[in-house]
């Protein structure tokens, strides 16, 4: 069928008719036609039964003289499915060859073979059919009749006609998507063009962008195959040769130019056609001369601003292009824009800031994966020439010659380039490739594997340096548990063979000292690194956690396999032997060893962080527990403490550091809290209590490993805590009145908990906010208010109050309302929105919905803000300020030497997000209780102070997120007797204050960089989004009260307020859209407003705030009609009641109608739709009864047919 198809589709190859016996026969099409300057009629149809005559017989003489062919090779006909042909021309004073166009059919044939035989066959008749048209005397005779869709403009006018309908078609079948179409007609139009001279280039051009057009209106398929079909035709021009033998013959051609531009223009078009236009553009510039490059190429359209912007959109196939042009001619570097430097050489290219430059374009070349990009191979031998191996072959030759000055030179080169291999991997396969995506880190890996068989031996050591060893993963294969075993086992043989590390100190002292510890193995040098014992060990602990990672196995089996890892990093990162290398517990009957050589303390800091890290997943993946009769439950933890018990209490083992007395005594109070909370975690069950505990005892684990690796930081947070998990379940105090605890002063437990908690926080590390957050999860359904107050204090905490803010900005925030549970409204920033855990429930779905509208705006903004801070530190008292102080310094003293964080403002940041996390979880466990409001309020007036986003843009996005995902569009809102009324309207007038209130761009806004500048002048879409969210969200939570219209009278009057300042002033930049969102979401809101916008609208001064303001009683008419059933009863009601006003209203627009013709326009159309809602409600009487008389002439005046039609009803 698509042969068919095709054959139709090339035009009028021949014609079917049919005969009286109603049977289709074919008829040749290509004998000529007649003249167009023929006087009559009759001699061109004589010329042409005379021409059919003698074809006819001439057929019969072939058939008769010549033998049978096969079926394929029978004379051309329309069906190319029955492969039987025709000739396709032949004249009355001379035949042209056959020409059989069967080989269009084998050309799409997924058989390589049969394609190339058939462009072989293609070209071999059409040479033929050329060659003797070419001896025509008269070609107008072939070319009178109907030309197979050749046009005279075609450009192909010294071509035959089979020819020219041949190059048409196969122009046409390369944007086949048919079998193998496009390689197909690509091939046979290479050795078409290749062969036959007559096919002028500029008309197969031409011919290619006119048969082969891309516009706006094709659908994605059509559109794709016309680019596909432009690029295999392109790459069959190139491939011709063609294109060469125009330049040797006229060197100012400019085809080179056009074809080039052509291509580049084609890959800018999509990302998937960048790679083979290059490759194109390669194989034109291996067939012509360098002049032509120089002239031609590098000069054509359009060139040179590819290249420039390669570097910046990460264009590897823009590098690829450069390089393998630089390697044919010396041309200038800056013709190549930033992609090579300047003059090029390989030192150059290598060099660290250069290479830093093409890590985008580098990185970029993953989207062809599997497959790697042809620019790696060519970096490669620019990297490492040939000889570089070759010379290390034949070192020991040279050995003997070092003082030949070759030699010498030859060896400077060769410095230079293992100099320029470590920069490549250091800046690219580590610095880039590495740190980045899957994709890249496989790429990396298929890097190396192009470099290792062109590396010298000597260059091993720095491809295989400690990072690319570190992040191959070879525990990612295994799938079984004694596999895993077995693993495990050869690792912990290679970590204490002491066969496998270099000559170390023998002096425990040395190794074991506070101050020994191994430096980052980044720093270390890598032919030295293979061999220090430390970093083969450090490689082995870090790997271990990589065997969980894939692995699928049961419960029990993978609680086997973690109690092994577990056991490898106690033993190794905890304890040490005093006894030989070997130990064997009768107990755990267990044999374990450790190095000859002490474990150099920062080896066990990263045994311990393991340790914690392995601890912490377990906790998050753990599925349900065991049930309380089980003998052996599958709690990680609780093995943990077991085993640390069992080896402390053997005298030949020790812990890795010596404890002081207090530090031991905590270490028991945390063993025996552990147990006794496991203990009765197992009575529990599964109830509720049972994951408080849980969290309890996992926190106090993590708390146990933190204080061995930081002595004396955490021995009050140990103690409070316990004070913490014995108040919680008095069950574990031993009698009465312990600790203290029963006094009517004790604060509440969950303050001291919250206390507790945020005491960690600061310099927790990951695991350890992990089981924090925990805990926080399973305890903050009884966090009171003032638990609460204190976690949002940090959240507004600054360290430098301003000393100069103006009075007018605090006028921006709050006039007289000075609480901090409400919000403080200021200018503000738009910050991204966050996506969160909760979903939204289907009783709000119509709030969310709008609400994003108001996100919309806000979420297209960078997220910048200006210079300013909080005067108060927020009404804490003395013990608090000082707890929290206390806090911030010894988080900043835990995080002085991390990179990027040595400043007490980021460790602030840090601090403030870390509580952000335990505020989104109590949030998400209770949307509904009351004190969301509390939070609402404080992280509003947080989000909006210019400190927030002056300190961290991460902080605002944080912020905002929270506010939009788990408050606004949360699954439930603030219920209950202690959501109040006065609150409600506070916040509602403040919002509503803030979405009209003009905000000013402040002059230093000039001075700033241009994205903030950007967040500096997009403030207001920030505010408004903020202010609409925040408007809906409470309106939501009145209306669920159930409020009377006497107490919602309060909200009444703050609509009434921000209504008369919207018609009186002109600062007041509240939006009509949001009005009406408010009506149309709550229609009591705009039922008791209808009598004052009607009055406001007469009166009203601006001809633009009383158009608006019509739209905005349009839409509280539209509201009450679609109330309920009963709503066109209701709008009767309304409009009855407020007639007069009605009346009046219509009067004065009528009368002051508006200035411009298009609020003139939209004042009638209200007049008239308010004259339909009359007539409808059959209220006509009575309106025309309320109008006034002059009234009456002024309304058939301007509203015509409209009104002369409502009084003829009423007159009937």
């Amino acid at each position: 069928m698509e042969a068919a198809a095709d054959a139709v589709g090339d035009g009028g190859v021949s014609s079917l008719k049919k005969s009286k016996n109603g049977k289709t026969k074919h008829e040749i099409t290509e004998a000529p036609g007649p003249s167009s300057t023929a006087p009559t009629t009759a001699k061109p149809m004589e010329k042409q039964k005379k021409r059919k005559a003698l074809d006819k017989e001439r057929r019969y003489h072939t058939e008769e003289t010549k033998p049978k062919e096969p079926k394929e090779a029978k004379p051309i006909t329309m069906d190319v499915e029955s492969k039987t042909e025709v000739p396709i021309s032949s004249s009355a004073t001379g035949v042209l060859p056959e020409f059989h166009v069967g080989v269009f059919k084998d050309l799409a044939s997924a058989d390589g073979s049969v394609r190339e035989a058939a462009a072989e066959a293609l070209a071999m008749e059409l040479v033929e059919v050329q060659r003797a048209y070419d001896g025509l005397e008269n070609k107008e005779l072939v070319e009178g009749g109907v030309k197979l869709e050749a046009e005279k403009d075609d450009g192909l006018n010294d071509c035959a006609p089979s020819l020219r309908y041949a190059v048409r078609r196969l122009i046409r079948g390369v944007s086949s998507s048919r079998e193998c179409a496009r390689q197909g007609f690509a091939l046979g139009l290479t050795t078409l063009v290749s062969t036959i001279p007559s096919i002028k280039v500029n008309s197969l051009l031409k011919l290619i962008i006119d048969f082969l057009e891309v516009s706006s209106s094709m659908k994605g398929q059509e559109q794709r195959d016309h680019l596909l079909g432009r690029l295999f035709a392109y790459g069959a021009l190139a491939r011709s040769g063609r294109l060469a033998e125009e330049w040797v013959s006229d060197r100012n051609t400019p085809l080179i130019k056009e074809f080039t531009s052509l291509l580049i223009a084609l890959a800018s078009k999509k990302r998937y056609l960048q790679e083979p236009s290059v490759l194109v553009i390669l194989d034109l510039i291996e067939k012509l001369h360098s002049e032509a490059l120089l002239n031609q190429v590098l000069e054509a359209p359009g060139l040179h601003e590819w290249l420039e912007g390669a570097i910046e959109v990460g264009n590897p196939d823009a590098l690829l292009l450069a390089l393998k042009i630089r390697e044919k001619v010396s041309a200038d570097s800056a013709r190549f824009g930033k992609l090579l430097p300047d003059p090029f050489t390989p030192n150059k290219l290598f060099a660290a800031d250069h290479l830093s430059s093409l890590a985008n374009c580098l990185k970029e070349s993953t989207f062809c994966r599997p497959r790697v990009h042809n620019v790696w191979p060519v970096l490669v031998n620019i990297l490492l020439p040939d000889r570089v191996l070759q010379a290390e072959d034949a070192m020991s030759v040279s050995n003997s010659l070092k003082k030949h000055k070759k030699n010498r030179k030859s060896s400077s080169s060769d410095e230079e380039i293992a100099k320029n291999f470590q920069c490549f991997c250091e800046v690219i396969i580590e610095g880039s490739l590495l740190p980045s995506s899957h994709d890249r880190k496989h790429l990396a890996f298929d890097v190396l594997l192009l470099l290792l068989p062109k590396l010298p031996a000597s260059f091993i050591p720095i491809s295989l340096s400690s990072k690319l060893v570190q992040f191959k993963d070879l525990m990612a294969d295994f799938r079984t548990e004694s596999g895993c075993m077995l693993f495990i086992q050869n690792l912990l043989n290679m970590f204490v063979d002491e066969s496998h590390a270099s000559e170390e100190p023998s002096d425990q002292s040395q190794t074991t000292d506070d101050n020994s510890e191994i430096g980052s193995v980044e720093d270390k040098d890598s032919v030295g690194t293979v061999g220090n014992s430390d970093f083969l060990k450090t490689w082995i602990v870090e790997s271990l956690p990589g065997i969980l990672k894939n692995l699928k196995l049961d419960t029990e089996a993978k609680f086997r396999v973690q109690k092994e890892i577990l056991k490898f990093l106690a033993v190794q990162g905890l304890f040490t032997a005093s006894l030989g290398t070997e130990l064997t517990s009768f107990e755990l009957g267990e044999k374990f060893r450790w190095p000859k050589a002490a474990t150099s303390s920062a080896l066990c800091r990263i045994c311990i962080e393991q340790l914690q890290l392995l601890l912490a997943n377990a906790q998050k993946g753990e599925g349900p527990r065991a049930l309380p009769n089980c003998l052996e439950p599958n709690d990680l933890g609780s093995y943990f403490m077991r085993f640390l018990s069992t080896l402390c209490n053997i005298p030949s083992i020790s812990l890795f550091r010596p404890l002081e007395t207090q530090e031991e005594d905590t270490l028991k109070k945390i063993q025996g809290m552990e147990t006794s909370l496991s203990r009765e975690e197992r009575n529990c069950g599964l109830s509720g209590d049972a994951n408080r505990l849980h969290a309890l005892r996992y926190l106090l684990i993590q708390l146990l490993l933190e204080m061995l690796l930081r002595p004396k930081e955490y021995l009050d947070a140990v103690s409070e805590l316990i004070i913490c998990c014995k108040k919680a379940f008095p069950d574990l105090l031993d009698s009465p009145g312990e600790d203290g605890l029963d006094g009517d002063d004790t604060p509440a437990v969950m303050d001291v908990l919250v206390d507790t908690l945020l005491s960690l926080l600061p310099q927790s590390s990951a695991p350890m906010r992990t089981s924090i957050e925990q805990v926080f999860k399973y305890f903050c359904d009884d966090i009171t208010d003032d638990g609460l107050l204190r976690m949002l204090m940090v959240i507004k905490k600054n360290l430098k109050p301003a000393r100069h803010e103006k009075k007018a900005d605090r006028d921006n925030i709050s006039d007289d309302d000075n609480d901090d549970d409400f919000i403080n409204i200021e200018e503000d920033e738009a910050i991204d929105a966050e996506t969160g855990e909760t979903g939204e429930s289907d009783e709000q779905s119509d709030d969310s919905e709008a609400d994003s509208e108001a996100v919309d705006a806000v979420e297209e903004v960078i997220k910048e803000i200006p210079e300013a801070s909080d005067e108060s530190d927020g009404g804490w008292d003395d013990d608090t300020m000082f707890r929290m102080n206390a806090e911030f310094a010894q988080m900043c003293k835990a995080k002085k030497n991390v990179a990027g964080a040595d400043t007490a403002h980021h460790q602030l940041m840090l601090f403030k997000l870390r509580v952000l996390s335990l505020l989104e979880i109590y949030l998400h466990e209770n949307p509904g209780k009351p004190q969301v409001l509390l939070v609402y309020s404080n992280l509003a007036q947080a989000f909006i102070e210019p400190s927030t986003a002056e300190s961290s843009e991460q902080l605002g996005q944080r912020i905002w997120g929270i506010l939009q995902k788990k408050i606004f569009k949360a699954k439930d809102y603030p219920k209950g007797e202690d959501v109040e009324l006065p609150t409600l309207e506070s916040l509602l007038q403040k919002n509503l204050k803030f979405a009209s209130k003009p905000i000013k761009r402040k002059k230093s806004a000039a001075n700033l960089s241009k994205k903030k500048q950007s967040a500096s002048w997009n403030r207001p879409k920030m505010i408004s989004a903020l202010a609409q969210s925040s408007t809906f969200w409470i309106l939501k939570i009145t209306e669920a009260k159930g409020f009377s219209d006497s107490e919602l009278q309060g909200i009444f009057d703050i609509f009434q307020g921000v209504l008369v300042e919207y018609f009186s002033s002109k600062k007041s930049q509240i939006k009509s859209e949001f009005l009406k969102e408010i009506f149309r979401r709550r229609p009591w809101i705009g039922r008791h407003l209808f009598g004052f916008l009607l009055e406001k609208c007469g009166s009203s001064k601006s001809d633009f705030r009383r158009v608006e303001a019509l739209d905005l009683v349009s839409e509280i008419l539209k509201s009450l009609g679609s109330i309920d059933r009963s709503g066109q009863e209701a709008l009767k009601n309304v409009m009855k009641s407020h007639l007069q006003k009605l009346c009046r209203l219509v009067e004065q627009l009528l009368t002051n109608m508006p200035e411009k013709q298009s609020r003139r326009a939209e004042a009638r159309k209200f007049c008239i739709k308010i004259l339909q809602m009359i007539t409808t409600l059959k209220l006509t009487k009575a309106f025309l009864k309320n109008l006034a008389p002059d009234a009456h002439t002024k309304c058939e005046s301007q509203l015509g047919s409209q009104f002369i039609n409502m009084k003829k009803i009423v007159n009937e």
